[in-house]
């Protein structure tokens, strides 16, 4: 089988294609035949001045060949998505039963890796930052997978006000066709609030100025893998609060909610509620392509590859 691998000196993007042996699920796995693996900005990020290999890890979507011992609840057919966290990049993936829901016949595998995972982050994030009805909503890194779900769930649950942070005004009119009232760049977020609640999957630099734009008891979601810094003098001063949000918490420690939200978000995207936006389909075997594209910013959605 194709898979494609990290290597510290691997040429662009430092990722090298090569033959592999087909893997063998293990207990509680499932071996995927890889229809669609979504690319991610942490994965991506990881590989930036690594000094050692990188797993490539991914949501995947595809259709089952075969089980591991103990596998009960899915069969050989079966149609799944879910998070690979080894060798996502490949032909053929293992995917722990844990990690993996059903695809409903009438989407396709592209569909179900651009809505799960990164609508599962929209609406984890969306529930901590407790966005009542009528209240103002920032969302950055709003043209990301997460990002385009994050400003339909803001619309969806009658946010008053839905504005986009983005690197590039070219991204303008996207972001309103998925429900931004108003659009912002990055280097204009000062003085363009206040928000009541703030979605940030940009984190670094931008962090402190997103803290500043907050309103007086005003919350912010940060999710990014991005980092940064807050003085808590700037909470203080607006009586405010920052929250972290992980959604592999809610994944091992709240496995019933999270179940229960995989299933109402083919609900709400049958309902129209949510539309998931791909950047582009690429070819597995041009991985280092997906990855320059998240790299600099040009995606207008979720980056997808195909095997």
């Amino acid at each position: 089988m194709l898979r494609i691998r990290h290597e510290v000196d691997g040429g662009p993007e430092g990722l090298v294609a090569e033959e592999a042996a087909v893997p063998a699920p293990r207990d509680g796995e499932l071996l995927v035949r890889v229809e669609a693996i979504g690319v991610t900005l942490p994965t991506v990020r990881r590989l930036w001045d690594s000094r050692e290999p990188v797993t490539l890890g991914g949501e995947i979507a595809g259709r089952v060949v075969a089980t591991g011992p103990g596998v009960t609840e899915f069969s050989a057919g079966d149609r799944v998505t879910g998070l690979c966290f080894t060798d996502a990049y490949a032909e053929f993936a293992v995917l722990d039963t844990a990690m993996a829901s059903r695809v409903p016949d009438d989407a396709t595998a592209v569909d179900a890796v651009a809505l799960v995972r990164s609508g599962l982050v929209a609406r984890g994030v969306h529930e901590a930052a407790r966005v009542e009805p009528g209240e103002s909503v920032l969302v950055t890194a709003a043209a990301s997978g997460v990002g385009t779900l994050a400003l339909q769930f803001a619309r969806a649950g009658g946010a008053g006000r839905v504005v986009a942070a983005v690197g590039s005004a070219a991204k303008a009119d996207f972001v309103r066709s998925l429900g931004a009232d108003e659009v912002v760049r990055y280097q204009d977020l000062d003085g363009s609030g206040p928000y009541d609640a703030i979605l940030d999957g940009v984190g670094g630099e931008l962090l402190p100025t997103a803290v500043r734009a907050l309103a007086t008891g005003g919350r912010l979601v940060a999710y990014s893998s991005g980092g940064g810094t807050v003085e808590a003098y700037e909470l203080l001063l607006r009586g405010a609060s920052l929250t972290g949000f992980q959604i592999r918490a809610v994944a091992t420690g709240r496995p019933a909610l999270y179940a229960r939200w995989r299933e109402e978000l083919w609900q709400q995207r049958a309902a129209g509620v949510l539309r998931p936006a791909v950047h582009a389909a690429i070819p597995l075997a041009e991985a280092a392509r997906a990855h320059a594209v998240i790299t600099g910013r040009r995606n207008l959605g979720k980056v997808i590859l195909v095997p």
